[in-house]
């Protein structure tokens, strides 16, 4: 349990980007192509990864590097090792969802926006209501067309769980009118 505490607060201390998230819309293509060879600090903790391929910590900031870096398929991939080691830790589901999409890969952003959301203990809701926010909204955005009634679901949590969120509110309004 301190274990995942620890990560989290190294997650929301700002070394890793995951919580831009909510505010960012538009991103970078998934370029791989840039140089992770010469990135040191990616290259230590891979090397470091290499000696306990079970350091969640060393994988965590890997997978924040990878994010910094605009690699959004090695922050996927290195995200889904941290949950199959840690499976209910939540926040590495919510980093999958922005890594998806960040790379423009909607359906898993969805999917792995759902399995968060499915993910955050009843204890965990108060220190998560924003990125739960986020990935409601995200969802009723993207099922908006497809199954309004879940959308309209979805953004009233949303809302409950943060009513400043305007593109929410407008989202809502959109929904119900």
């Amino acid at each position: 349990m301190n274990t995942k505490n620890l990560f989290l607060g190294l997650l929301l201390t700002g070394s890793v980007g995951f919580v831009n998230a909510q505010t960012t819309t538009d991103s970078t293509n998934n370029t791989a192509a840039v140089s992770q060879a010469g990135n040191p600090t990616i290259e230590g903790l891979k090397k470091q990864i290499e000696t306990n391929p079970k350091d969640t910590e060393a994988l965590a900031k890997l997978a924040a590097a990878y994010q910094e870096s605009s690699d959004w398929t090695n922050a996927v991939d290195t995200w889904k090792k941290i949950s199959v080691l840690l499976p209910d830790w939540a926040p590495s589901y919510y980093s999958q969802a922005y890594a998806y999409q960040s790379a423009k890969d909607d359906a898993n952003a969805k999917i792995a926006y759902e399995k968060y959301i499915a993910t955050v203990k009843p204890e965990e809701v108060e220190q998560n209501k924003k990125n739960l926010a986020y990935a409601y909204f995200y969802l009723a955005f993207s099922e908006q067309k497809s199954d309004p009634n879940k959308a309209k679901e979805h953004i009233a949590k949303s809302i409950q769980y943060d009513p400043s969120n305007q593109d929410a509110v407008k989202l809502n309004q959109v929904l119900n009118s």
